[in-house]
């Protein structure tokens, strides 16, 4: 399972506290701590949220489709207002690594066109450079990823199992929807029996 962000997800001001360690807490329970805590900054869906956007998580999903039967197979996913949530089995031959990087720098490029046309709708008269500086004090500041993303490595069935339940259950703890198949934005893509291999 592998979640990313977007870049302006978490305030600096969490991302400092998330670095103080808590005296006296093994360091795995302080990596419980602050996987806690991240996803209930994540959940409130804090700045810029251009994934609420349906052509950009539309984008995204198509970007996981793309290579489905190629590179990887694509099990689950979770397109969030602020973050991303995909499960796959990768094959020998392809890295996570070079996965989420092609991911992630497709999408960056082709997110900056979506929001650049609707700045342009904005402000026709714009220069492109203009556009830009507006885009990224609009939606962006900087970059669209976070550099970094989170993966765990399934197991089993019922890990598998249990990855699929979190990864869908995502926007209803964010209060995004009611039930796990109210949000568009997301895919079981594996049956409860499983995938080969598991």
């Amino acid at each position: 399972m592998i979640t990313y962000r977007l870049a302006d997800a978490l305030p600096k001001s969490v991302l400092r506290d998330l670095g103080d360690g808590s005296a006296g807490v093994s360091p795995a329970q302080r990596n419980i701590e602050k996987r806690k805590c991240l996803e209930n900054y994540l959940d409130q869906s804090y700045d810029s949220c251009i994934l609420k956007k349906p052509e950009c998580a539309q984008l995204v999903i198509d970007a996981w489709r793309y290579f489905d039967g190629q590179r990887y197979n694509l099990l689950a996913y979770m397109v969030m207002p602020n973050h991303v949530h995909v499960l796959i089995k990768t094959y020998e031959a392809y890295s996570l690594k070079d996965i989420v990087h092609s991911w992630k720098s497709f999408t960056s490029h082709e997110i900056y066109k979506i929001l650049k046309d609707d700045c342009a709708g904005e402000t026709p008269a714009l220069p492109a450079d203009k556009s830009l500086e507006l885009i990224d004090k609009k939606y962006l500041k900087g970059k669209v990823w976070q550099e970094e993303y989170w993966d765990r490595f399934i197991r089993d069935q019922n890990h598998l199992n249990r990855a699929v339940e979190y990864i869908m259950n995502n926007p209803v703890k964010a209060g995004l929807c009611k039930r796990t198949n109210g949000w568009n934005w997301s895919a079981i893509l594996v049956n409860k029996q499983g995938f080969k291999g598991f």
